[in-house]
């Protein structure tokens, strides 16, 4: 009896499992919870220091980033939109920069959208056992690596209207979003040809033996199997393709970067309206780039 009630003692005295486990896990959250503390502060201290070093050295004019009447007035109808000001628009030069951020998400948006559809050619043509498609998808994809894109931009808005003159009638964001859009297949060429091959090749083995055709085994096993795989690769490419719609600038397509020199320039403001580009070009790839992260976490947790 003795020993009984020693070993109920014993047994009573342990620590709970589930009690550990949930010290474990609150422990962590608070770790996880400090490192985030931590790296927001480190963040925000650096970023502060700079924008206080260039203030208080006089390098930026914040009276010249202040300009333009606040958008309650607008909201509330007190103020009226003018053609008056300088540049068409009396918002002031902040948010005439800002507002470019607008044009670079669509020319961004409608260009991955159509460097998919050239990608997906162009995967289609490197697979292919036609030697002309093949040579074809290659020199596509060889060509268009191995020249810088900015001399693709120029070449598309310069020199094509001197092969057929429609070209010319044809609007600079059009033919800058195309030029970007060809770039970026090319690129994404590969992306997809490694998705499409990353299909276990056993089902299209076991389609064709049910009868399906070809093409039918590429359109409804494959291909969604594929874009599946590569869509956190094409999240990549968007947000480097965000970036690089600056370089539409130099073919006067109003977007971001072609604002915030417009405005710099004719108020000899350049520091202000590029550091103020900047910081628009970060927060939208902060932006997507979170995005991304979350749909890749769901999507691994729909492969487990």
């Amino acid at each position: 009896m003795t020993a009984t009630a020693e070993t109920q003692g014993e047994s009573s005295s342990r620590p709970d499992p589930d009690e550990i486990v949930g010290r474990i896990a609150e422990a962590d959250r608070r770790r996880h919870r400090r490192s985030r503390v931590i790296f927001a502060s480190t963040w925000a201290v650096i970023i502060g220091g700079l924008v206080a070093l260039l203030a208080l050295g006089g390098a930026i004019d914040l009276d010249f980033l202040n300009e333009g009447p606040p958008w309650w007035r607008f909201i509330l109808g007190e103020i009226s939109w003018s053609t008056d000001s300088l540049f068409g628009i009396a918002i002031g030069p902040v948010r005439f920069v800002i507002s470019g951020a607008f044009a670079t998400i669509l020319i961004s948006v409608v260009a991955i959208t159509l460097a998919v559809g050239f990608a997906l050619l162009g995967s289609v043509g490197r697979l292919s056992k036609n030697s002309v498609v093949y040579a074809v998808a290659t020199l596509y994809v060889s060509l268009v690596r191995g020249t810088p894109l900015l001399v693709q931009i120029l070449f598309i808005w310069l020199a094509l209207p001197q092969i057929w003159q429609g070209f010319g009638t044809v609007d600079a964001l059009i033919m800058g979003t195309f030029a970007v859009a060809f770039n970026y297949g090319a690129y994404m060429t590969e992306i997809f040809r490694a998705g499409i091959q990353a299909v276990p090749g056993g089902q299209r083995e076991a389609a064709a033996a049910l009868g399906m055709s070809d093409r039918r085994i590429f359109g409804r096993i494959v291909l969604p199997q594929a874009f599946r795989i590569v869509i956190p690769a094409i999240g990549n490419e968007f947000i480097a393709m965000i970036k690089d719609t600056s370089l539409l600038a130099v073919i006067g397509v109003q977007e971001l970067l072609w604002k915030a020199r417009t405005v710099g320039s004719q108020n000899f403001k350049m520091l202000e309206t590029l550091i103020l580009a900047a910081l628009v070009y970060w927060v939208l790839t902060i932006i997507f780039s979170y995005f991304q992260e979350r749909m890749e976490k769901r999507m691994a947790r729909g492969d487990r």
